[in-house]
């Protein structure tokens, strides 16, 4: 087999290989015996019509277009292999030659993996993380569970912020009522911002019994193109007005917040415990992106080719839509209800595509600078971990997902933990020498 690649650009360029005869010759025989079984020819039985007398009423060259695209796939790869090249989408194959009783010679113009020259991916410069938690936080968070626990109560005085209005209420335009705009009974907090702007403001003040007429502007980019950007009048009436009853802080209140605790201390101090697991967490995450965004900046890549921009996109579609679906959300109910198509969301996964590639290809230059492998045991408790994230049994999971993948997937993330942790030493080191000054 003749090997020969040209590069043409950053990630373009030509690879000529040749299909040895000896090769062709087999292809040649297997090809024909699919075919004369096709064959129905005065004077042969089906199946037994003589290579000979094939070539005489049909040509050899007859059986070649077959032949070729059954041996070319298994010679493609090997020429890559040979050429050292790592193509990411399928080549434009050009036939040169297909002379009898000759090597065949083809010509693939391949896109190719750009190459990635590492910057510094260690010791990176990045920001310390603020982990503390506040009394003040977990006072916050206190009182949103209050606010959770809130009984509305109705009270005789006017409408305050805060307050809930049990109201009727009718939309007109050109005093014309709208569709959409009419309700009756709704519960309105008012300052919850779930109605037009000026809505809510307008009946702060109001009284059970009150009726008012409201006027608000719809937004210019309102869904509905008949009320966007025009002057409405709305006729309300007051039947209710509610004000929350926030309970006491005390044990009690404690107790009814979280079955686990039995006094207002101890669920201070797990609600701290929560928040700093939070903190935690938002703290290691913010570092990591911030390591690996730096990493990938101090990378050169000269030339990202379209097909991978374009095929992370349609995976990073699918992950999207596969968790919609587990959560009984099928693609055709998600553009429904959001108005969207597939178009718009194929639009939103392109902003940051490109990043997502290089990023990926900063991962594996560094997994194979570094000599990053998975170990069996490693990929035994990464199917086990996925297993119980997708509630599936780990046979399923090894079935779905070949030894390679895996161990892909675990070395990317040892690149990540490299890049994470070095950072974070980093951090200690500044943070322990502010500290001894």
């Amino acid at each position: 087999m003749s090997v020969k690649f040209e590069k043409t650009g950053a990630t373009t360029g030509v690879l000529t290989f040749t299909i040895e005869q000896k090769k062709i010759e087999e292809g040649l025989d297997k090809t024909f015996n699919k075919v004369r079984k096709t064959l129905n020819v005065p004077g042969f039985r089906k199946g037994r019509l003589p290579r000979q007398m094939f070539n005489n009423m049909y040509g050899e060259a007859a059986l070649y277009e077959d032949t070729l695209n059954d041996l070319l796939p298994d010679a493609y790869s090997k020429a890559i292999e040979e050429a050292g090249i790592d193509p990411v989408e399928q080549p434009h194959i050009d036939v040169k030659s297909m002379e009898k009783d000759a090597d065949w010679e083809v010509e693939a113009k391949v896109t190719l993996k750009p190459e990635v020259k590492l910057g510094q991916y260690k010791d990176l410069d990045v920001h310390i993380q603020d982990r503390k938690v506040t009394d003040e936080a977990v006072e916050t968070n206190l009182e949103n569970k209050r606010e959770q626990q809130a009984e509305l109560v109705v009270k005789e005085e006017a409408a305050e912020l805060g307050d809930t209005l049990v109201i009727d209420y009718e939309g007109f335009k050109d005093d014309e009522a709208f569709e959409g705009g009419k309700g009756e009974n709704h519960s309105l907090e008012l300052g919850s911002q779930s109605f037009i702007p000026g809505f809510e403001e307008q009946l702060v003040g109001a009284k059970a019994g009150d009726e008012k007429e409201i006027k608000v502007t719809f937004p210019e980019e309102y869904q509905e193109k008949d009320l966007a950007g025009n002057e409405v009048t709305f006729k309300v009436k007051v039947h209710e007005v509610k004000a929350k009853e926030l309970p006491e802080l005390d044990d009690e209140f404690a107790k009814d917040v979280d079955e686990e605790v039995e006094s207002l201390t101890e669920l201070k101090e797990k609600i701290r415990k929560q928040l700093e697991e939070g903190r935690n967490n938002a703290a290691d995450e913010a570092v990591e992106d911030e390591a690996i965004r730096e990493a990938v900046e101090n990378a050169t890549i000269e030339e990202i080719p379209h097909a991978m921009s374009h095929d992370e996109v349609h995976r990073q579609m699918d992950i999207f839509l596969n968790n919609m679906q587990r959560q009984g959300i099928s693609p055709e109910m998600y553009y429904q209800i959001t108005g969207t198509s597939e178009e718009d969301l194929h639009k939103q996964m392109e902003g940051d595509a490109e990043f997502r590639v290089r990023t990926n290809l900063v991962l594996e230059a560094i997994v194979e600078k570094e000599n990053l492998e998975a170990s069996e045991e490693e990929m035994a408790a990464e199917i086990q971990n996925l297993a119980k994230e997708y509630n599936m049994t780990e046979e399923n999971v090894s079935a779905a997902l070949s030894d390679d993948m895996l161990k892909h997937d675990i070395a990317m993330k040892k690149a990540i933990d490299l890049i994470t942790s070095t950072a974070n030493e980093k951090l200690e080191a500044e943070d322990e020498e502010k500290t001894g000054e």
